[in-house]
Parts: C-alpha cells; structure tokens; sequence
C-alpha cells in the first residue's frame, strides 16, 4: 500500500508561475532575479495558508538555480535543484521560531551565517512564525540582520506582523500577501480534482473555497476530507453534510416566507435549523449575509461582488426582482440588529423568533403605508354666518378636496324679485383655513375651475363618515389598555417612560376624551412633555379618536410639599428632630 500524500504538500507549487492568487507579488520576486536586486532581508506575511513559506522555498531554490529558464523559473535539472527536490540542499536553511525562539537559538543562527555555501551563490535561511522570537532574540539579531555577509540572504514569514518590533521591520522588504480569492481556490480546486480522478461540482467546490477563508492549505484538506467522505464523486449535499454548512435552500424559502408574511412557515423552518444541530447565531448571521447577497444582486453593477456559483447566482437574481429595496435595507437592519444583541440576551431563541416575526410583518407594514397614502381626503364644511344668499355670492368651481367654503350656499333655488339683494357683510368674508394633522381629516382649498365643487347634498353625509371614523367612543378599559401597549412601542432605551407607563393608569376625565396622568415630580414631567406627541399620536390611532388629549397633574403630598417656604420646611423638620435648632444656633446658619 503506497503512503498518502496529502494534496497540500502533493500540489505545492514548485515555481513562481503555479502559485494561486499573489501574481504581483511573485513577479516582483522575479524580477529582482532577472535584474539581480536581491536585498539582504524580506519579511513575508499575510493569512495562513496563501503561500508565504511556498514563496519563500521557490525564492531560495530560484536563486541558486545554475542554468535559469527564459521566464527566470528554476530549470529543476542542476545539482542546486535537484538537491532542493530531494530535501538535502545546505544552502537552504529553515528555521522555526516557535520552537526556537530564545537567545541561544539566534546566536547559533549567527555563528552559521558565517559559512559560506558550498554549492551556488546564497546561502538563504527561512525563519518560520518569526513573531515567537523573544525580545531578547529579536536584539540580538539586530546587527546580524542588518549587515548580514553577502552570501546570507534572510527570509522571514509571519502570519502576525504587528508583533514584530519596529527596528526589523525597518531592516526588511515587506510583501503582504493577499487571502486567495474564491475564484482562484475554485480553479485550482478544480485542477486537483482532474489530476486526482474526481468528478466535483461547481457549487459543492464554491462551498468549499469559502469554507476555506482563502487559503490554499485549508482548501486542499477540506477537499481530501470531503473526497474521504464521498469517494469520486463529489455533490453539493455532500459537501455541506459533512461540514455542517446551511443549505442555501432554507434562507430562499425564509425570504420568500418574510414576503408573504407567512410567520408560521418562517419559524418551521427556523426550529428545522435548530433540530440538524445549527446554532442559533450562525443562523442570523447567515440569514444576514444571504440578504445582502440579494440586496447586491439589485443593480448588475454590484452583481461581481457575490462569490457563489452560477446555477445559485441566477436564483438570487430571480430573488431579488421580488424582494423591494427597503424590505431589504431594513430586513439586513433587524438580521445585524439580533447578532448584535444575541450574547447579551438571556432567551436566545426568543430573541431570533421575534425577528422572524418582524421581518414577515415588513410586508405589511409597506401594505398598510401605501393604504394610508391611498386613503381619500375628508371633507368637512364650515357653518357659514347667517345671512341672505345673492347670485353672485355662488362657489366658484373646485377641487374635491375643498373641505371650506368661502361664501353659503343656497338650499333652494331663490325667487325672482326685482329688489335686488343686499351686499353680503364683509364679515361674513372668509378665507379658507389649511390645516394638517396626521389624525385629523386634512383641509386643503384648492381653485380648480374644470372640477364641480360637492353638492351640498353630499357633504352632510362625507363630514358624518369623516366624524365615524376619527370620533368613535372607546371604554375606560380601552384606554388603560392602549397606554399598555404603547409601552412596546418605546426604545428599549427609554427606561425611566417604560417604567413610568408600567406603574401608572391614565384617569379619564368623565364626560371627554382628556385623560389625567399623575406625576411625582417635575423630570416626570418634562419626560412626558417631550413624549406627548408620539403618545397622543399612538392613542388617537390605536381608539380611532383625534379629540383625545392629556393633561398632567401634580401629586397633592408633592404639590403641598412643593408650595412650603424655607422657614416652614424648617419648622416642620424641627418638629421632627429638635437637635437641629441647637445645631443652626451654634453654627450660625441662615435660613434663605
């Protein structure tokens, strides 16, 4: 039985042009071969897994390469090369800091830089994780890398470059090397599947390369995982059952759920997620990253931005046609809103449940907006004073809006008489009154002289609908009831209001809509005062009645208490506690 090879080690790239995704990187590398600028020191660093050890072997093995290509690659055919290959090279030195990282390991590395190589021009040393090194390494090695001998080329990788200390970084060329792109992890992942005999999906490949967080390494062991699991052929399901990855299909279904408002599908499938062992906070963040995917899928401009396979690109272009940009801006609001609060709360499920339950009701809420604005403006006339009506005193034609007459009209037709009738009383002029109230039926005098005006014979019937409908009775019940709710209607921050409400019932006035709330002093007050529009607005909505108003009333004890001067809250204190005459004698104190 052969030994395995793993495909990370089996397919590392041996020269510049087969490394994935840094080609600015490895051609810069080439090109100080090409025009022999090679420094003394480089520091190589960026995620795991992107290549910055592959990097650095290809860099060293390149350099001491007798006989080079034309595109200034290793030939792979001198000694120097094939010495590489083989593992017994001595001019190629590696080192790992994590395991030596103290002073005696540098000082060694500092009597060995002093041999020359015995076969080609450098001697190079790969220093592995080189932020592990202690501060007393990193002094001592200082000197030795700034002036090294000149047959000593220093190659230094880390993942954690803000670990090392100011005065090596300012001794090295640093190259960052960029997280391999989706696209590129597919490709190559679509390499190894040909050389290894292993028909793989796109879209199960795409998971992958995501799964990997780009890198190569974590790619290619997710792969040999996955070609264990599956054998030579690799699917979709496959790859998200064995790494425990959410379907795509239960986050379309939730957005078409949230749609059409459909709250009991939305928390089937929600509870289906908790049942196959998903946490509850990898849920809405992937219910979070799934909406913005459809929300870029809007504009074609944005549609590069989503890193999925064609066959899932296309479903959230179909998705997207269906789903509003505002649902969108404030579904990703409410998802980003829950993983913020998700540690902090104590019921988790709850938490995720409820906004669940808000997203389906997004829908509704656009429903009931547009209703509101479709909704036909009331008409209410104004008494006109009493007095005689004349030809001339007739309305002028007018929008169906016009809720206010200038001048009366005439209920019959009037008489023929040769006495003319006389001059209207210039009090009886009046100008019509806009008004706008978002609970009140709105007022506008508009001279549109192509629409009739109403009939007076329908607007009895219009300002009695109009009255119906903002003027209803409700109960006492009613009332206290709507105050409660108002308390869910409340910022979460808002405690001292949610306190208040919670531990006080408004008093209606009999005989009107004028409610009385009791307060206790005068931040009471001023905190009801600034809430008074948004409660009002919330009651005369919720009980479908404008008249309704507030009206706030001091405790008696604190209004009694309010009104005593110094000199009787002295008294009354001494009454209680004659000890403090004695001390206002012999300290001397004033009362103001």
């Amino acid at each position: 039985m052969d030994n395995f090879i793993v495909s990370a080690r089996k397919y590392r790239p041996a020269t510049f042009n087969s490394v994935v995704g840094q080609s600015a990187l490895t051609t810069t590398l080439k090109n100080a071969i090409k025009n022999n600028h090679l420094a003394h020191a480089y520091l190589f660093c960026g995620p795991r897994g992107v290549g910055k050890t592959t990097c650095a072997r290809i860099f060293a093995k390149t350099i001491n390469c007798q006989h080079l290509t034309a595109d200034f690659e290793a030939c792979n055919e001198c000694e120097s090369c094939v010495a590489f290959n083989e593992q017994r090279s001595y001019n190629i030195h590696e080192l790992d800091a994590a395991s030596n990282n103290g002073v005696d390991d540098i000082r060694n590395l500092i009597d060995q830089v002093r041999i020359p190589p015995q076969v080609g021009k450098y001697s190079v040393y790969i220093i592995d994780e080189v932020h592990m090194l202690s501060q007393g390494a990193f002094n001592a090695f200082l000197k030795t890398l700034e002036e090294p001998p000149a047959h000593a080329i220093f190659i230094l990788a880390t993942t954690e470059k803000h670990k090392i200390i100011p005065t090596i970084l300012s001794r090295t060329q640093i190259y960052d090397f960029n997280r391999i792109t989706i696209a590129d992890t597919v490709n190559h992942l679509k390499y190894v599947a040909q050389q290894e005999g292993v028909d793989a999906d796109e879209n199960a490949l795409n998971v992958i390369a995501q799964k990997s967080d780009g890198g190569m390494r974590d790619a290619l062991s997710i792969f040999d995982q996955i070609v264990s699991f599956s054998g030579n052929r690799i699917t979709y399901q496959d790859v998200i059952t064995n790494l425990n990855v959410l379907d795509y299909e239960y986050y379309f279904q939730l957005v078409n759920a949230f749609l059409s408002g459909d709250v009991s599908r939305s928390l089937l499938i929600f509870n289906e997620i908790l049942n196959k062992g998903f946490d509850a906070q990898h849920f809405i963040t992937g219910l979070s990253s799934h909406l913005r995917d459809v929300l870029v899928c809007k504009d074609p401009q944005t549609t590069i931005l989503l890193e999925v396979g064609a066959d899932i690109r296309e479903r959230y272009k179909k998705q997207a046609e269906s789903c509003p940009v505002d649902f969108l801006f404030q579904a990703l609001k409410l998802s980003n809103d829950c993983d913020l609060n998700y540690r902090i709360s104590k019921n988790k499920r709850l938490l995720v449940e409820l906004t669940l339950i808000r997203l389906c009701q997004l829908t509704d809420e656009k429903k009931k907006t547009i209703l509101a604005d479709e909704r036909p403006l009331a008409i209410q006339p104004i008494t006109p004073a009493a007095g005689p009506a004349s030809p001339q005193q007739q309305p002028q034609p007018q929008a169906q809006a016009t809720v206010k007459q200038t001048q009366p009209e005439q209920r019959h037709n009037p008489v023929q008489s040769s006495t003319p009738p006389p001059p209207p009383a210039r009090k009886q002029e009046r100008a019509a009154v806009t008004s706008f109230s978002p609970h009140r039926p709105m007022s506008i005098s508009i001279s549109k002289p192509n629409i009739p005006a109403p009939t007076t014979q329908e607007m009895p019937a219009q300002t009695a609908a109009a009255q119906e409908t903002f003027l209803n009775e409700f109960s006492d019940d009613a009332l206290k009831s709507a105050w409660k709710e108002f308390a869910f209607e409340v910022s979460p921050d808002e405690k001292r209001l949610i306190s208040y409400i919670n531990t006080n019932e408004p008093e209606r006035i009999a005989g009107s809509a004028t409610f009385e709330l009791k307060i206790s002093n005068s931040m009471q007050e001023r905190e009801l005062n600034s809430f008074k529009r948004d409660i009002l607005s919330f009651l005369r909505s919720k009980l479908k009645n404008s008249q309704i108003d507030m009206v706030l009333k001091m405790n008696e004890v604190n209004e009694a208490r309010k009104s005593l001067s110094p000199e009787d809250k002295y008294k009354q204190m001494v009454s209680k506690n004659p000890v403090l005459m004695k001390l206002r004698s012999e300290l001397g104190f004033e009362i103001d």
